[in-house]
């Protein structure tokens, strides 16, 4: 199949998977889609059992592994989601909650990383570089998921743009981790290179990518905000917008800085300063309606493929058995990575005593943790990782993303919380 075909497909299927879940089954859109997309998945293997002549099970999974779920996100659907979720974080709100969101997308990661590649180390015994990969690729909270969920769960602005805030950057500075990790765990080993060598390279391509994304992210944002003070086109600017977000991720991609941490830089920037001196009403209207609509249609996509995937996914009694005790230390990495930033920074202001249980549990895994799975180097230890990560995502996405709303809806809402 060509690339026009699987797009064709893709979007039809969410459709149709998404009508079944608004007359049927009346779950949150995304979270609906992608639970439609796992019964059809178990049905397709069940019907392959008791048929096994007709091969429709390995029909699939052809189909499956030939659309190259990784790239499509990492290098296609990521640059344009994290934009899209990036336009609506206002940084008046962002300034607010600047030192939360910057330790727990910093210390935050690192404690999960530690966490949960310790962990899973023990429970598999596998070598601790790689099981720290695993903890790098299971820590960031994925956008796309927590957004989609946060639009349900009518939350007040501050804890909103916590969770917003946190995730945006969280996901972008994970994935540096995780490619710093993998260049140790799989690259820097067996090359002759010392200790220090492989930290300083470490150091160095972590700086590289996180502020070089950083600055390219600011540097585009400025500029294509610059243009649009001169132009007063909403479908020109649109356009501008949509340029933004393709270019720049590309472009650092060639230039091997962070294209996620780009593109959230990016859309902050023109979501907030670009919206208001450089956007006529008109524009901005359109502007936020064109880019809801992309989220709302690549998220659909998206958690499609995600159920899907499981037919890429080993399923051995003992990797399933590793990924349901990953779940709850993914979850004991995810409280350590809220819980202690907020005790650092308590003596210095209030915070509401729902704060960590939230985002907690509000911290959910999605795509991106099962894209980085897949795009691991072939191994051993990769159809173990993948089971695990792909066992915790469908947890954090189908429990956590279900209940999530009551709990913030419980803790999150009382007037005199700060």
């Amino acid at each position: 199949m060509n690339i026009l075909q699987i797009t064709s497909l893709l979007i039809v299927m969410a459709g149709l998977f998404g009508a079944i879940n608004y007359l049927v089954l009346k779950l949150p859109a995304a979270i609906g889609i992608l639970v439609v997309a796992l019964l059809a998945s178990f049905g397709i293997m069940l019907l392959d059992l008791a048929w096994p002549a007709l091969g429709l099970a390995d029909t699939v999974r052809s189909t499956v592994l030939g659309v190259e779920f990784s790239d499509a996100l990492l290098e296609g659907m990521l640059g344009l989601l994290l934009f899209a979720g990036a336009l609506h974080v206002k940084l008046s709100d962002l300034r607010a909650q600047w030192r939360l969101v910057v330790l727990m997308a910093t210390l935050g990661v690192a404690l999960s990383t530690v966490i949960a590649g310790v962990g899973f180390h023990w429970i598999t015994g596998m070598p601790i570089l790689i099981a720290l990969v695993f903890g790098a690729l299971i820590s960031p909270t994925d956008p796309v998921a927590v957004l989609g969920v946060l639009r349900e769960a009518n939350l007040r602005k501050d804890l909103e743009t916590k969770i917003a805030g946190e995730s945006l950057f969280n996901d972008g500075v994970g994935y540096v981790v995780f490619l710093v990790l993998v260049g140790i765990a799989f690259e820097g080993a067996g090359h002759g290179e010392s200790n220090g060598d492989v930290l300083e390279s470490a150091a160095l391509l972590f700086a590289q990518e996180a502020l070089g994304g950083a600055v390219l992210g600011i540097v585009l944002g400025w500029l294509t905000f610059r243009l649009m003070r001169h132009i007063d086109d909403y479908s020109l600017e649109v356009l501008l917008t949509l340029g933004l977000a393709f270019g720049g991720y590309e472009l650092a991609v060639f230039l091997h800085v962070s294209a996620p941490i780009m593109a959230v830089c990016a859309g902050l920037l023109i979501g907030d300063i670009g919206a208001r001196d450089g956007m006529s009403e008109a524009t901005r209207e359109y502007v936020d309606a064109f880019w809801r609509m992309i989220d709302e249609i690549l998220n659909a996509v998206l958690f499609l493929m995600i159920g899907f995937e499981v037919f890429a996914v080993a399923l051995n009694l003992d990797y399933l058995l590793a990924g349901v005790m990953a779940i709850g230390l993914s979850l004991v990495a995810r409280f350590a990575a809220v819980a202690i930033p907020v005790l650092v920074l308590k003596p210095f202001r209030a915070f509401a005593p729902g704060v960590i249980p939230i985002m907690t549990w509000g911290g959910l895994k999605g795509g991106i943790s099962v894209a980085l799975a897949l795009s691991l180097p072939e191994g051993d230890w990769k159809p173990l990782i993948l089971t695990a990560t792909y066992v915790v995502v469908i947890f954090s996405i189908i429990v956590q993303g279900l209940t999530v709303a009551r709990l913030a809806n419980r803790f999150g809402r009382e007037p005199d919380l700060v």
